[in-house]
């Protein structure tokens, strides 16, 4: 029988995301401050290494573009609050970038866990790269898990949040890659008498079950 008694405890898309109250570089910050906002919630491993810093650097250089998107950014690493603003220091003098957002000090991993940022395949004592949306309403709507040993991508990030608000707002879904401007995907139809119906309803369908629009 396999031993689960030590497992991540793993978050569910489309659920109310873990509460937390945290002690961060910015006072201490819970879920609930981020009511009304969406939220990239993201863990790094530990202050001062170098994976991390290019990551947080990439971050901070889109944090107006997240904004303007009605969204908050918030780091969170096994670190103690003064080592976070001593990196976030040394990220600034030596390379000219200055971190605009929160960084949760999570020494008692409690938030990790919540999260299932703990992987023990990985470390027991320090969060993977993972990375959270959750929507104006507390709804975890996406997660991305990355190794200890490559970097995740902030153009992704912010791609899948566009993404995810344009399909909320125009309820369709969006295919492989898609970026604003490009045409999105119509549902399908659920009854055999729509799916005759939908090639006369002025989409560009190439099946019954494959159409698309421009917004």
């Amino acid at each position: 029988m396999t031993d689960t008694s030590q497992a991540p405890q793993m978050p569910r898309l489309n659920e109310p995301a873990p509460a937390f109250d945290a002690p961060t570089t910015d006072g201490r910050k819970t879920l609930a401050d981020y009511k009304g906002k969406w939220l990239v919630l993201f863990s790094h491993p530990a202050d001062f290494t170098p994976v991390c810093t290019t990551e947080f650097i990439g971050f901070a250089k889109r944090q107006d573009d997240f904004a303007a998107m009605n969204t908050a950014l918030l780091g969170l690493s096994i670190d103690s609050v003064h080592s976070h603003i001593a990196w976030m220091l040394n990220i600034k003098q030596n390379f000219g970038v200055e971190i605009g957002f929160p960084i949760i000090a999570d020494l008692n991993m409690k938030v990790a866990q919540s999260y299932g940022m703990i992987q023990p395949g990985a470390s027991d004592t320090a969060a993977v790269r993972a990375t959270f949306i959750i929507d104006p309403e507390g709804v975890l709507r996406a997660m991305v898990y990355y190794p200890m040993n490559a970097g995740r991508s902030v153009d992704e990030i912010y791609r899948l949040l566009v993404a995810l608000q344009t399909a909320d707002a125009n309820k369709c879904a969006m295919p492989e890659n898609w970026k604003p401007g490009d045409q999105v995907i119509v549902p399908p139809p659920a009854t055999p008498e729509a799916a005759e119906a939908r090639a006369g309803e002025g989409y560009n369908t190439v099946d019954w079950y494959f159409s698309t629009r421009a917004l």
